[in-house]
């Protein structure tokens, strides 16, 4: 079992590292605190030809698997933009999946052409205030009209809605309570997030300030037929697609958070020095690193076997769910130590790691919580009842 890189995958992750490189804490705090999108960064990794890492190559992406996605995911998470830089970028690897299987060869001419050359951005339109995680609950409706369809609804925690052209939504076509399971009767459009029609309102919050998080109104939007994505009420299981892949760049990126954090918090601990002796010389300073360590490796161990079974063609919602619960709650473990670390300077912007905990708690949070994960294994890895 080998599990070294190959010389192309690590290739990867150095020519994303030098594409993060110029973009420094200064850069990263200066835009935590404007809130201003880092639309340069986003441009440097689309010229860099990231954005298409894992799109078609007959549409100018490279056509790599979700092993490689991890890998860049990984590596920008890993840099002074730690989930800000991860976030610019995040829809772009897989969010268009649905329409790289499910599309027409005329929707993926005119969609992803755009998409990996980042000349246009999305945004994914799935979870509602009401239905949360109980996606088969949304209300966001779409009804057929004469030149298409019209769409009235409501979606939250759409990232970067202020930024995107189109919009990738989920809707009911048929009602919940007319359909024979709830998974169906939901459709999945990629249309243009037209102001006319979307009132668009961003949710203050605790971290990521640089990349947006909106409430997005749909009134009477129209969409033609031309905008639907597969058949009409098929829409969960296209959805289902991305679902995996989503988990496993997650997972990366809490652990490039992760592994930024115990960095920081390593290089202070061998530089603070109190009683006449760096405190990393202390074991009760030691002691938490190294276990933060054992911790991010063990994840990235589950991460990266995730990916190779996705891109074997195997089952890997287990393992995709692990890795990102695991990857999730050893981030989150790091960038709280690398706080503590640094006693009261923890707390100071200038040191950065306060922000690294603020936004490695989005990987705890999104895109399923820690105890549905829990519920997840429970039943597909252990045979135990659904409990929900």
């Amino acid at each position: 079992m080998d599990f070294s890189l190959t010389a192309e995958q690590q290739a990867i992750c150095d020519e994303v590292h030098k594409t993060c490189a110029p973009f420094d804490d200064d850069y990263w705090l200066e835009h935590d605190a404007s809130a201003e999108f880092p639309s340069d960064f986003h441009q440097a990794m689309a010229a860099g030809g990231w954005l298409g890492i894992a799109m078609p190559e007959q549409h100018g992406g490279a056509g790599l698997g979700a092993t490689e996605a991890a890998l860049l995911m990984h590596t920008v998470a890993n840099s002074s933009g730690a989930m800000s830089a991860a976030s610019a970028i995040h829809i772009n690897i897989f969010g268009p999946h649905p329409i790289v299987v499910f599309g027409s060869e005329d929707q993926q001419q005119r969609w992803l052409p755009d998409l990996i050359q980042g000349t246009t951005q999305a945004c994914f339109g799935v979870t509602e205030p009401d239905a949360g995680l109980n996606t088969t609950s949304i209300k966001t409706r779409a009804v057929r009209t004469d030149t298409g369809y019209q769409l009235n609804g409501k979606k939250v925690w759409t990232s970067t809605a202020q930024e995107a052209d189109r919009i990738m939504l989920l809707t009911r076509t048929t009602a919940k309570r007319d359909c024979e399971r709830p998974t169906q009767g939901m459709t999945l459009f990629y249309t243009r997030l037209d102001h006319d029609y979307c009132d668009i309102r961003t949710i203050a919050k605790m971290g990521r300030a640089a990349v947006d998080s909106c409430e997005v109104f749909i009134d009477a939007l129209p969409v033609t037929e031309e905008d639907r994505i597969g058949e009409e009420g098929k829409g969960f299981s296209y959805l289902l697609h991305s679902l995996n892949p989503e988990r496993i760049l997650i997972a990366a990126e809490a652990i490039g958070i992760g592994r930024n954090a115990l960095a920081r918090a390593t290089r202070y601990a061998k530089e603070r020095v109190v009683f006449d002796r760096p405190i990393g010389q202390n074991q009760s300073i030691q002691h938490p690193l190294a276990q933060c360590w054992m911790e991010l490796e063990a994840a990235w161990l589950m991460t990266m076997k995730a990916a190779s079974l996705y891109d074997a063609g195997e089952p890997c919602g287990v393992e995709a769910n692990a890795a990102k619960y695991l990857a999730a709650e050893a981030g989150f473990k790091a960038c709280t130590q690398a706080v503590m670390t640094h006693g009261g300077m923890g707390y100071a912007r200038e040191f950065h790691v306060e922000r690294l905990l603020r936004e490695v708690m989005i990987t705890r949070l999104a895109p399923v919580s820690p105890q549905l994960i829990l519920c997840n294994i429970a039943e597909k890895a252990l045979g135990l009842p659904k409990s929900y």
